[in-house]
């Protein structure tokens, strides 16, 4: 799993959202578009691709785009 392809896919899950907005740093939770139901389309897309399964609490304590995948590749 690359970072790269981990930023693709995040962004991928936001239909207004122009895909520039979407760095490492990003602070995916401050994005205007940002909702729960976002958060349930984050946690379905890592299920999907990645085979992890993510908690409410983990996306809560991820500020960073790349926080959330480092945080995933920790429970690969």
């Amino acid at each position: 799993m690359e970072l790269t392809g981990f930023i693709e896919k995040f962004a991928e899950q936001f239909d207004e959202t122009d895909a520039a907005e979407f760095r490492a740093d990003t602070e995916f939770k401050a994005l205007e578009e940002w909702s729960s139901l976002s958060a349930l389309s984050i946690i379905a897309m890592v299920d999907e691709e990645y085979d992890i399964t993510l908690k409410g609490d983990d996306i809560k304590t991820s500020e960073t785009i790349e926080d959330l995948f480092n945080l995933i590749q920790s429970k690969a």
